[in-house]
């Protein structure tokens, strides 16, 4: 069976590789007019593609909102010559695109466009980038191409003109297709101590590290070595998710079977272990590459598989409850041993898958960061990746399938193990609830408000209290003549925790918890928030999706990036983005623990304009709103998909929480924060970011 495991391991590393290569179906040729001009004189630039057989691409001068990327020419520094005219393309192919259900202009097999520029002075040395996007005619796979230019071969005579007939010229930021492009116009009207600037269609934000540095480089730029520690890191931290805890009990009752001898526990063991490794590497990373990084959110935040677990995480509560027995898993298990025919083996192993498919929900946030780079096509570091994940979260299933045999040799007095049984049942059904709002948040039901799931925390948690004292008899418990110290100890720490969760009926924040409950704005009775005061922060129109959306702690802000970048810019600030989801955990506890600092919360009601893109949103956009993601080319037709669209496309990361600072013209300010519950670096972070924002915005 391993030989098989390895074998697919191999084959799939080949395939990916072979389809990892990088393509550049276009190659560019650019050159002069005239090689000797005189000042004032015009000077066309040609710039030709050869294109591959079977691609083409598109020209420009029609609709840039139409869909497909248009090819456009951004000049550098444009000294002793200014631009006449725009680009113009030389007699493309018009056609009707049904896709887009448009009018597109293309090309085939060669492209040829022009620009005029009129010489204004020596010596002159034009440079720039042209931007293009080619497409395949057999698969419609697009590839969006960059090349840079230079053109100094141009000998120029005659004498600049004087300096009086030029003053009143200068350059000037003006609208076009898609992207601000530098133009000469007459500035004789404008105010001379201002500069007038307008934006082209917004990209996204863009990591450029000219401005950022090297001080600080992301993940995927680590060690394989450090990558591989992190993801082992990460693997120990999902064993304490609401997902990963419950699977415990499960895993105990199906070691606990009689007539196993202790060697053959601990063969069983290791492969359980095994399994869940194998599991994880190959179909983790199979995940990646069939749905995307944006499907494995789709997945964790989608109502069937929460609601599912919830019901599943019930049932299974009620069972170690003593209410009855589950009979078919043991039937299906039996099934699986006969068929491997080798005592269970093929029991272990759906054992192992169970556990995977189940924690899997929780676990994705964790590994998103492993997971996108095998949906970008790098294929070592998201596999060794994902094995040291699930090493680091098969060790402890492992040794507790080793511990199991050692209970069944220890003394049974006092049904101290049904007890056992009893209380993971108990935390069962209180994390059960997990799941349930997760779908509720996501899909904005409204039926599980905070201060609902602490009133049942409160009184199942009591039961639990009670329980531990001897008052209360389950089936299958033996009687408490006698409580214990451990037992006593148990019960003054689970009435500590209730104690504990009382306040949060009336709002406290119970900051320890944010992960796991739902978040503050759907509490009802909330009278923590009536005594803070009002923001100072303000938005410059009403947020899109605000009836449904919410920031915490009564931030103002926004819930789309196109009108958050609009308000920044009108007030003069950096935009805080967080990427955020409804079933993030992570999410709530940055905001419970770091957000709700002072010093934190002071910086983003006055220096930020708030956003928060919602990644696992499942509201759908009209139909006009719509566009085909030039990342995994589907469209996108909801809040959630778009949000993680920009975040995947434009920042390659799409792991939740994800903090980006960026300024006006998009550029990230600083290294983008993750989940870091140290309030110093969240502050650090953010006046990074503003100091950024200050030094290249700053007149």
């Amino acid at each position: 069976m391993l030989r098989r495991l390895f074998l697919s391991l191999f084959l799939s590393l080949f395939f990916f590789y072979t389809q990892a290569q990088l393509l550049k179906p276009a190659k560019w040729t650019i050159e002069a007019s005239k090689q000797q001009v005189s000042i004032n004189e015009e000077v066309e630039l040609i710039f030709r593609a050869k294109i591959d057989a079977n691609w083409h691409m598109y020209a420009n001068g029609f609709d840039p909102d139409c869909g497909p990327i248009l090819t456009e020419v951004t000049f550098n520094d444009k000294n002793n010559f200014s631009l006449v005219g725009e680009l113009k393309s030389i007699n493309p192919i018009i056609k009707h695109d049904e896709t887009f259900g448009c009018e597109v202009k293309f090309f085939n097999g060669t492209a040829e466009f022009r620009q005029k520029v009129k010489i204004t002075g020596k010596p002159i040395s034009i440079s720039g980038i042209i931007e293009c996007q080619v497409c395949s005619d057999i698969d419609g796979k697009c590839i969006s191409l960059e090349q840079d230019f230079l053109i100094d071969k141009i000998t120029v005579t005659g004498n600049a003109p004087d300096k009086a007939t030029t003053e009143n010229t200068k350059p000037v930021v003006v609208n076009t297709q898609e992207k601000p492009v530098v133009a000469v116009v007459d500035s004789s009207a404008i105010t001379p101590s201002k500069q007038v600037e307008t934006y082209g269609k917004s990209k996204g934000p863009t990591l450029d590290k000219s401005i950022l540095g090297s001080g600080e480089p992301i993940a995927q730029n680590e060690s394989l070595l450090g990558y591989m520690i992190i993801a082992f890191l990460l693997g120990i931290t999902s064993l304490i998710t609401p997902c990963v805890f419950p699977m415990i009990p499960m895993t105990v009752t199906f070691f606990l079977k009689d007539g196993q001898t202790k060697k053959e526990g601990m063969r069983k063991a290791i492969f359980f272990g095994l399994s869940i490794i194998a599991i994880y590497t190959l179909v983790g990373t199979a995940f990646a590459l069939i749905f995307g990084a944006e499907g494995l959110n789709a997945l964790a935040t989608h109502w069937l598989p929460n609601l599912l677990i919830f019901v599943i995480f019930i049932i299974f509560a009620l069972s170690f409850l003593g209410l009855f027995e589950i009979t078919a898993p043991h039937k299906l298990v039996n099934s699986a041993d006969r068929a491997a025919e080798k005592g269970g083996w093929g029991g272990i192993f759906f054992m192992s898958a169970t556990l995977v498919l189940v924690s899997f929900s929780c676990t994705i946030p964790l590994v998103g960061n492993v997971l996108v780079l095998a949906a970008g096509g790098e294929i070592v570091k998201p596999i060794m990746g994902m094995f040291a994940y699930s090493f680091a979260f098969a060790i402890p299933f492992t040794l507790f399938a080793f511990f199991p045999e050692w209970l069944k040799g220890l003394p049974k007095s006092g049904g101290w193990l049904n007890a056992v049984k009893v209380t993971l049942g108990l935390l069962e059904l209180a994390l059960s609830l997990k799941f349930f709002s997760i779908a509720d948040q996501t899909y904005h039901w409204g039926l599980l408000d905070r201060d609902i799931n602490i009133a049942i925390w409160v009184v199942i948690f009591s039961f639990l209290a009670i329980y531990f004292l001897g008052k209360i008899r389950l089936p299958h418990d033996s009687v408490v003549e006698k409580v214990t110290v451990p037992r006593l100890l148990l019960s003054i720490a689970t009435f500590s925790f209730v104690a504990y969760l009382i306040p949060g009926l009336w709002g406290a924040p119970l900051k320890g918890l944010a992960g796991y409950l739902p978040p503050m704005y759907t509490h009802d009775f909330d009278l923590v928030s009536l005594t803070r005061g009002v923001n100072e922060n303000e938005v410059c129109d009403k947020p899109k999706y605000a009836d449904f959306l919410h920031l915490p702690h009564g931030l103002q802000g926004y819930f789309d990036y196109e009108q958050a970048l609009a308000c920044a810019r009108q007030q003069n600030k950096p935009i805080f983005i967080d990427f955020t989801g409804h079933g993030c955990t992570n999410c709530r506890e940055m905001e419970a623990v770091v957000w709700s600092d002072p010093q934190v919360l002071h910086r983003l009601q006055n220096d930020f304009v708030v956003v928060a893109l919602y990644v696992d949103d499942k509201t759908e956009l009209p139909e006009a709103a719509w566009y085909t993601s030039a990342y995994d080319k589907k469209v996108k037709k909801t809040i959630g998909k778009q949000n993680a669209d920009l975040q995947i496309a434009n920042l390659d990361n799409n792991a939740q929480p994800f903090y980006v600072l960026v300024g006006k013209d998009e550029r990230v300010l600083a290294w983008p924060h993750a989940y870091d519950k140290n309030v110093q670096h969240f502050i650090d972070f953010l006046d990074k970011g503003k100091a950024k924002y200050k030094e290249l915005y700053s007149k």
